[in-house]
């Protein structure tokens, strides 16, 4: 090798090294970025040994915990909470051309006719809310609620709809909005996940699937916790035969130490949330047994979620589950019951749905309210949209087996407690129910709303991932101080 070979040679050495350097520079930085503050303060549960540790917020919260019933499929709006008299005068005629003039909706067809509903609505509460005859049970909260009724989001698939909805934009990858609030917030239980998510025994799952309780890019100590509705709501709880308590712990110790110094040579930020999650299940053995057994509740208790009734019981089951998750400091729990995704036999199929739901949802904000928990704990009625004004085109006509289809550009939801103005009506839509008029409010909208209420500014919970900040309400959404006590 020449003299000049040999210089070029220490050249691209140098080249590399320093470069390697620069390298392990940026990816330092970036470590450290992702352990920002989600909120204005010293450290992050991310970077403690317990990531659910308790968090101040950014300012005074009025809500500690949130319970979301999440109703998937779109539940008919105008068959529940939005009454519409005038289309009793245009049931089963074409929808009027000047209605139909400039609308960018493929669902819409020349041919659609108005389906006004057969619900016979009545008045609530001192506000005078209006509930149709399926959701009596709800009717009598009307007081406590704020109804929401000129939400909108920007897809109509059910799946990017419930990404919109529980992630707050409609891609695959993005956290969830439990997995940010206990980012945020930590929990306040020991011996529980901080994010917990039940599905009712329907039989028919979730379109959106574990993604609309994902992690995402966050560690995953912050991924919802699914609970079983059938069999044991939680398996091994029990430890095998001819293993002791005490023989356990010292394992768990063991590849605590073995995952420690894994994590010291590598740096792998998924290592602490491995320790953190066994230790959580180690835990979970003496608490969630407990929390399973209903021997303490009253009868009048039992028979106000419906549990042992047919109809109500596997739903009420999760509602009475719910309220004793957040008494124990779980942070953020989440109901799936699916599916309203009623295409055809309307009455029929949400009949059965309001029938499951309506009266342990009611009694859940009651029971609530009794404890005391109400004011602090923040309950949400939502699907991921709702439905239209006129007749399933696709379905046809036949009386008494009419549909709806998807509609993401105003539907209901409801509101109760933590820092929620109970009794008030927020948004109205046009005489068809089609086009919000007034009080129109975005998915981000809600979404950053729900933070004010536990203490966050939207903007700055933040976490750092492939080059920039996200966040839940991504680029978008304002906070709807209206309904806020």
């Amino acid at each position: 090798m020449t003299a000049q070979q040999l210089l070029a040679a220490e050249r691209r050495r140098l080249f590399l090294k320093q470069t390697a350097y620069g390298l392990g520079t940026i990816a330092l930085a970036d470590l450290l970025a992702r352990d920002t503050p989600a909120a204005a303060t010293s450290s992050h549960p991310a970077a403690a040994a317990n990531p659910f540790q308790p968090q101040a917020p950014h300012f005074a919260p009025k809500a500690r915990n949130v319970i979301f019933l999440f109703m998937a499929g779109g539940p008919s709006q105008l068959d529940l909470f939005d009454p519409k008299p005038e289309m009793r005068k245009l049931h089963q005629q074409p929808v009027p051309e000047s209605f139909l003039k400039g609308l960018q909706d493929s669902v819409i067809k020349g041919s659609a006719q108005v389906f006004a509903s057969p619900r016979k609505f009545t008045k609530h509460g001192q506000c005078g809310m209006e509930f149709s005859d399926y959701v009596p049970h709800l009717g009598t909260c009307a007081d406590d609620l704020c109804m929401l009724r000129a939400v909108h989001t920007d897809v109509a698939n059910h799946h990017p709809g419930q990404l919109a909805m529980n992630c707050g934009a409609p891609r695959f990858g993005l956290p969830s909005m439990g997995s940010w609030v206990t980012y945020g917030l930590g929990s306040e239980s020991d011996n529980m996940p901080g994010y917990v998510v039940m599905l009712s025994n329907s039989g028919k799952g979730v379109d959106g699937g574990s993604s609309l309780w994902t992690n995402g890019f966050l560690p995953s100590s912050y991924r919802g916790v699914t609970f079983r509705s059938k069999g044991d709501a939680i398996l091994h709880l029990a430890n095998p035969s001819g293993i002791s308590g005490q023989s356990q712990r010292v394992r768990l110790d063991a590849v605590r130490d073995l995952n420690r110094l894994r994590h010291q040579e590598t740096g792998d930020p998924e290592i602490p949330s491995r320790i953190a999650a066994y230790e959580l299940a180690f835990r979970m053995q003496s608490e969630a047994p407990e929390l399973l057994e209903f021997r303490q509740e009253s009868e009048t208790t039992l028979e106000g979620y419906g549990i042992g009734q047919e109809k109500t019981n596997w739903f009420g089951t999760n509602c009475l589950l719910a309220r004793r998750m957040v008494e124990r400091g779980v942070r953020f729990v989440q109901l799936y019951h699916s599916t309203w995704d009623d295409h055809s036999n309307l009455n029929e199929h949400l009949k059965t749905n309001c029938d499951m739901t309506d009266q342990p949802a009611a009694f859940l904000l009651k029971d609530l309210k009794q404890r005391g928990l109400l004011d602090e704990t923040l309950v949400i009625w939502a699907g991921e949209f709702g439905r239209t004004p006129m007749n399933e085109v696709r379905r046809g006509n036949t009386p008494g087996q009419e549909g709806r289809d998807h509609h993401p550009f105003a539907f209901t939801v409801l509101m109760a407690g933590g820092g929620i103005k109970g009794g008030q009506i927020y948004g109205k839509t046009d005489e068809l129910g089609y086009h919000p008029v007034d009080g129109k409010m975005h998915v981000n909208d809600l979404q950053a709303t729900i933070l004010h209420c536990l203490g966050f500014d939207h903007t700055q919970l933040t976490y750092f991932h492939s080059g920039r900040n996200y966040r839940l309400t991504d680029v978008a959404g304002d906070v709807k101080h209206e309904l806020l006590a």
